[in-house]
């Protein structure tokens, strides 16, 4: 995959919206666009949900909206699944799965830059799915083993499908799982969880794209052999000097990270702008650039820009959009307001972008 990043603007895949067509023309509007997840028209579009289709010992509960793991089941499907797992087509989204999928598919995306698509990663479906003891996958050994080529073969399988669409097509993983594994109460840590992450990206067949929308440990992350890197960078509001060096350096590798810089909640997108958010993340570069040389140009040539994270269950007074300024959550429908933040979010970043493609020579 070959294309200037260049400060051009993408999202996360997981939307608020219930009309389909808004949705993908949102999405559609980006210089990168993706197949949205929207888990308010069917619980099918959860993150897990949607990932745990076809993996041994799931069932997927509508009406409770969960996603339930049965050991017994497991060892009675295991010998079934063994006996389709080399067929690329059993790991692809089916229509119950998604209802935008194959609909993004069929649209004519050859005019794009590049296009992406998104599987919930290995360490967030382990530690969000539990067993009948309440006990998260991940911690069982044989389960996990399965569990990483599974997500590594469907990470495939939609990279080879997005291909056909485009020579510059990438999926990322949607790890905020990878955030978890610092947690002194995990009994899945930092070091296995890298041991394991360095493997499984191994075996991908295209560009190994990691997405984090959860409190960030940036040199962990940049080291574990990827190649982009989205991640929430606005919840940092400074970019500590002791990330320079791993930032730099990924850099020179010729790595993509993707700057999550607008935020999607009510509270901080109501007091930002354009402009605010663009000074905070030249900031970010400025202090890159001043512990490594790297220039903050040469950092623009290999950014992204994107929200900060998805905009679901919003909380708090609303402040995203003059016409919803002020109202309580109680006074308004809760997906219209995270509609509306949404879509305010997607203006801002081709404003954004076009500050920074000014401020830095891209073109």
């Amino acid at each position: 995959m070959h294309f200037e990043a260049g400060c051009k603007t993408t999202a996360m895949g997981i939307m608020p919206h219930k009309d389909v067509e808004k949705a993908l023309k949102l999405a559609l509007g980006l210089d990168i666009p993706f197949w949205p997840q929207l888990p308010n028209v069917s619980f099918y579009e959860d993150m897990y949900a949607q990932t745990s289709q076809g993996f041994p010992g799931i069932v997927v509960d509508l009406k409770g909206e969960r996603v339930d793991f049965h050991s017994g089941r497991f060892e009675q499907e295991l010998e079934s699944y063994s006996e389709k797992m080399n067929d690329p087509r059993y790991f692809l989204l089916s229509p119950d799965y998604s209802t935008v999928y194959h609909s993004f598919l069929e649209r004519d995306l050859s005019g794009y830059a590049a296009i992406r698509g998104q599987v919930t990663g290995p360490v967030s479906f382990g530690f969000r799915v539990v067993d009948e003891n309440r006990r998260p996958i991940i911690y069982d050994e044989g389960v996990r083993t399965i569990l990483f080529d599974f997500i590594q073969r469907k990470v495939n399988a939609q990279y080879h499908q997005f291909r056909e669409k485009s020579e510059n097509a990438f999926v990322w993983i949607d790890e905020p799982g990878l955030g978890w594994v610092f947690s002194g109460l995990s009994g899945y840590d930092d070091v296995r969880a890298k041991e394991d992450y360095r493997h499984f990206l191994d075996g991908l067949e295209g560009p190994r794209a990691l997405h984090l929308c959860a409190n960030v440990n940036l040199p962990y992350l940049l080291e574990l052999g990827i190649e982009l890197l989205s991640f929430d960078a606005y919840q940092m509001e400074v970019m500590p000097k002791g990330y320079a060096a791993s930032v730099a350096e990924f850099l020179k590798r010729g790595g993509t990270i993707i700057w999550g810089i607008v935020p999607t909640d009510s509270e901080n997108l109501g007091k930002e702008t354009p402009e605010t958010l663009a000074k905070l993340l030249a900031g970010y570069w400025q202090v890159v650039s001043q512990h490594t040389g790297v220039a903050p140009g040469q950092i623009a040539e290999q950014a992204l820009i994107a929200p900060a994270r998805c905009c679901l269950k919003n909380i708090g007074q609303v402040g995203a959009a003059d016409e919803v300024r002020g109202q309580t959550v109680e006074a308004c429908q809760i997906s219209s307001i995270e509609e509306r933040l949404v879509e305010t979010a997607f203006a801002y970043l081709g404003l954004i972008s076009n500050i920074l493609r000014e401020e830095y020579g891209q073109s």
